[in-house]
This record gives structure tokens, sequence and C-alpha cells, in this order.
């Protein structure tokens, strides 16, 4: 009631109050290096939810891999419960969601509100050879595959857009040759560098440097032209698309309802205030705030389109998981497995010395089979590895199969072949997670990896 209160104190003035603020710390997460929308966005927040009274300190930590979805699993499992935090979240950690099959999705945290929508644009550094959109697609259409795009992270609004836009243009959209970055920093030093043909990304990531005039803006995905900003839409240039990104905040699962309504009462105070109007136009953001349970419905339908357009563009993934589902890799892995497994069974074995007792010369050689258990162990250690891989996570399911694999060749030393499992799963799982954008789940350890 307290918070309630101060919030309808807020609001009837306009701004800051001197009362208690609704928080004394609170922490944002932006699931993304920093440079990005998200990170932008948090860092917007952190300022006017100061400025406005709301809390008295805000702090930002980045969380960056996979498109949101490392940060997503950490923000489920470490801040469950935890009603002084929040996340940012949108349109790309959802395509991320649907593209790569994700454990985690935002239905295991608690909605709270769409915040802002933004468009999006094609740029190129100012020394490309592209001078406008059509002497891209021209080049484009002639060679798909030797023209690359540069953005965000896999499956997000930026691979979206350039499928929809090959689409739109009579190419495959599977021949788009997409270049994904962990982080808006990352996106802009490739484009800028020339290190990709194109970049798309939204506007405010780009404003700097279109100001400056370091990039030259081929097309932008609103409907109309945007005020003050002279850049041609797609759809006036031929390409009959337009397209809005979409940013919004959401709270750990298990917090009470007292501290849902509270980050609620605190984030529609937010919306509301003059520092927030500042920061939409300063950045051309667009005004998309929903909250309560007409959000809920917007994520159900806005998960169902995007899984539908990128079902359409060739990225999406549909129906249930198999074992084939990520590619043929697990398959290779499970082969090799098995094909080391029956070279110990019926291979060149290990040699026993038959004892002489008297003799000096040595003892006769004789080529042993060590039977049946090796194979058996790599066996339930496969097994195994496919039962946790879900509920324990990656982490413990591959540990567990690189120790039975270890019995199998090795029964010597135990405890040295559980370690080395355990440093061998764990710099897998960082590798694939971290450097290669490729989630695995974390299970019960996605608090602290």
């Amino acid at each position: 009631m307290r918070h309630a209160l101060i919030v309808l104190a807020i609001l009837a003035v306009g701004g800051p109050v001197a009362a208690q603020p609704a928080y004394e710390h609170l922490r944002l997460v932006a699931p993304a290096a920093p440079g990005g929308g998200w990170d932008q966005t948090a860092r917007v927040m952190q300022q006017v939810l100061q400025r406005a009274g709301l809390a008295r300190t805000v702090s930002v930590e980045n969380i960056p891999g996979a498109a949101g979805l490392i940060g997503l699993a950490r923000f489920i499992g470490a801040e469950h419960g935890m009603g002084d935090a929040a996340m940012v979240s949108g349109l790309i950690m959802l395509g991320a969601i649907v593209t790569q099959r994700s454990p985690v999705t935002l239905r295991d945290v608690t909605p709270v509100a769409r915040l802002t929508g933004e468009y999006e644009v094609l740029t190129v550094p100012v020394a490309s050879p592209f001078r406008t959109l059509d002497d891209f697609l021209r080049a484009f259409k002639a060679r798909p595959e030797s023209i690359s795009w540069g953005g965000g992270s896999a499956g997000g609004s930026d691979q979206i857009l350039a499928g929809l836009i090959a689409d739109a243009v009579g190419v495959d959209p599977r021949r788009v040759n997409y270049i994904a970055f962990s982080g808006g920093g990352e996106s802009l030093s490739a484009i800028l560098g020339g290190q990709v043909s194109v970049g798309i990304n939204g506007l405010a990531e780009f404003a700097a440097q279109i100001e400056a005039g370091t990039v030259r803006v081929l097309g932008i995905s609103s409907a109309e032209r945007l005020p003050g900003l002279d850049v041609p839409t797609l759809r006036e240039q031929g390409v009959d698309i337009e397209f809005e990104n979409w940013r919004a905040v959401v709270a750990p699962p298990g917090i009470t309802p007292a501290d849902r309504r509270r980050l609620e009462s605190a984030i529609d105070a937010m919306v509301r205030s003059e520092p927030w109007r500042e920061a939409l136009e300063r950045y051309r953001w667009i005004d998309r705030y929903l909250a309560g349970d007409a959000f809920v419905r917007f994520v159900d339908a806005e998960e169902k389109r995007v899984q539908d357009i990128l079902t359409r563009l060739g990225t999406g993934q549909s129906g249930e998981r198999t074992l084939t589902s990520s590619g043929p890799y697990p398959l290779i892995v499970l082969a090799g497995l098995a094909l080391s497994g029956v070279a110990v069974v019926f291979g060149r074995a290990g040699r026993l010395r038959i004892p002489n007792p008297g003799s000096p010369i040595p003892a006769p050689v004789v080529a042993t089979r060590p039977g049946w258990r090796p194979i058996v162990l790599v066996a339930i250690g496969i097994v195994l590895d496919l039962a946790l891989a879900e509920p324990a996570g990656f982490v413990i399911a591959s540990a567990v199969l690189f120790w039975f694999a270890a019995r199998a060749f090795d029964p010597r030393r135990p405890v040295r072949d559980a370690l080395f499992a355990v440093a061998v799963s764990t710099g897998a799982y960082l590798l694939f997670g971290r450097v290669l954008d490729l989630p695995l789940p974390a299970g019960i350890l996605s608090g602290w990896l």
C-alpha cells in the first residue's frame, strides 16, 4: 500500500518527490553486451528511474550471449523470487527462443510490460560501392551468397528483416549470408570496418554514426518517413515491408504478488514521467507501453507470429525435439563413441605376460580381450547423458558421460577422471554458449553458469 501511494504522489506532481522511493536499489539485467539495444534500454531506464525518484539507486548488469538466452537462463535461476530485480527482453529474445528451441522461455519469467518499439535501418559505410538500396539489391539478387548481412544475434529481429527483404525481392531467404554478432558494439565495428556488406540494426543504435556521417542509410523499415530524418523507407523503394522491433521488461519467477505490483507500479510511473518522454524523443523510440494481461496475450500471439515467419523463411524450428534436431553433430558423437567401444572389444587389446618361474627368459606375451565391459559402460554413459541433458543440464550430463567413458578405457583413477570430466564439460558449455552463441541447457546450474 505504501508503494502504491508513492507512485500516486509521483503521478500527481509529474516528477520526483521527496518521499521514500519505491526501491532503495533496483537491479536491471541487460542480457547482451554493452552498446546494443537492450543495454541502451536498461541504461535509459536506470537514469529515468533515478531521476523520477522511483529508485534511489539502479545498477545494470550485462550478461551477453546467445541472443539473450544465457542471460535469461541465469536470470531465471539466480534471481528466482527476488523482488528487486528486472530484465530487459523483447522480440530478439523471442526469436532466439523459437530458433534455438530454448529450454527456457518467456513463460518462465514474470511478465511486466512492453515498453518501446523501434524501426530497423539498413546501413553501409560511406565508402561502400552501394549508393542506394537499388544498387545493393541488384548485387544481392545477382549473387546472394556473396553479400553478407551483419546484425544482432541469430534468429533476432535483424535476421528476420533480412529474410523478409530477401523473400520480398524474390531470393530464397535460405541463401541470406547472415553474420550474427552478440552486441551492438561488435556489429557496428564490423559494419564500419567493411567486414560485412550491409548492416541491420535499430535506428537508435546507428543514430550517432548517422549524425556524424560515417554511415549511409539505404532504407528504414517504417511505413512512412520519420520527421527530421531524410531516409527513404523500404516500401517507397519497392520493398513492401513494414517491420518494428519491440522491447519489454520482465521480473524473475516466483516473486510475491506484492513485489509484482510494486514493479508494475514503478514501470507505469516511469513511462509517464517527463524524463522517459524525453528519452523516447531522443532515441526515436515508439511508445508501445502495454502492461498486465494484455501484455501476456501479446507475447503469446507474438511467439506464434515469429514461429510462422521463421518457419516460412527457413530459419525457424518446428515439431518435437529429436536426436537430429540440432543437426548431424549428436549422431556423429554417438557413432564415434559406439565405434570406440566396438574397437576396444574386438580390436587389439592389452597384452598379458604369463609367468614362467625360474626362467630368465621373459614370459611369452598373450593377447587378451577385455570383454564387453567397456562398451556397456559407454552405453550407460550415453543413456544417462540423454536422460540428464534437460533436467540436470549439459555440464552434469556430459560430465557423467565422460566419466563412464573414462571408466571404460582406464578404471584405475576414478577421482582424477571425475575432475577431468567436470573440467571438460564446463569448458565445452562455455565455448558453445559464450563464444559460439549456441546455448546449451544449463539445468540446475543455470544460476552459476
